[in-house]
């Protein structure tokens, strides 16, 4: 048990995509500094329920900072104050005792609002859907070392697949650009010899879908990268830029 604070949380309340949105005002008090974010929003809305009232829409699933589910804007920030971390990994404990905490969905065009803090990410399904994958026969399961790998291009296709497609660098990005996520699909194949054969198609296909989403350019913020929960680089957007050309010019 850790010691107990009381916050002021100021959430954005909105039925629906075409409903007027609004910030909705609540004291909790005697929140345990141990629990979670989540926790804290469970806390609100079995409070809210407890009063007949509706509870606040989130999106969550794991809450251990694996499924990409969780997300919202706190005090201005993708997923909160904490670098390298989903909203569910962050915790009361940095929060002060009667701090004001400010709570928004995601905000970008291809994200639609459902309710409240809940947003559609489909777009990002999407943008998969056109080309990161592999459809190549690649045969059963090969013995270690049969296909040989450089151990950097294992080590940057590791890190690209960690993405967990939350949206972060999306709602961090002024432009609503979606490419440090596009990129982090096309790296994890692109870099490894299952991958290559597609190769050109594959990043021609996300990127053209990317832009039909309506997502923004990149014009190097670095914003994406500093909201990224797994520490995506903006390394693999230059890397999917140079992919394109080649693909496009051959």
């Amino acid at each position: 048990m850790g010691k107990t604070i009381s916050v002021t949380l100021k959430v954005w309340r909105q039925k629906n995509a075409g409903a007027k949105g609004y910030f909705e005002e609540h004291t909790v008090k005697d929140l345990d500094t141990a629990m979670s974010f989540l926790e804290m929003l469970d806390v609100v809305n079995e409070r809210l329920e407890t009063d007949g009232k509706t509870p606040i829409a989130f999106d969550h699933d794991c809450r251990e900072g694996i499924c990409g589910a969780c997300g919202a804007i706190v005090d201005g920030q993708a997923h909160g104050p904490d670098m390298s971390t989903a909203l569910c990994q962050l915790h009361m404990r940095r929060f002060q005792d009667g701090q004001t905490i400010i709570l928004e969905p995601w905000r970008a065009k291809p994200f639609p609002i459902l309710k409240d803090l809940m947003v559609d990410r489909s777009a990002l399904d999407r943008i998969v859907a056109a080309g990161g994958f592999v459809t190549v026969r690649t045969g059963g399961q090969p013995d270690a070392n049969v296909v040989l790998v450089p151990k950097e291009d294992a080590d940057r296709a590791f890190e690209a697949a960690a993405c967990i497609g939350c949206g972060a660098c999306v709602a961090a990005c002024p432009n609503a650009s979606a490419m440090l996520f596009a990129a982090a699909k096309v790296s994890q194949l692109s870099l490894l010899p299952q991958g290559k054969i597609e190769g050109e198609r594959r990043v021609i296909n996300m990127v053209r879908q990317m832009d039909a989403e309506g997502f923004g350019n990149c014009s190097n913020h670095y914003l994406c990268e500093a909201a990224c929960p797994a520490d995506v680089s903006i390394s693999h957007i230059a890397r999917m830029n140079r992919d394109y050309l080649k693909a496009v010019v051959s």
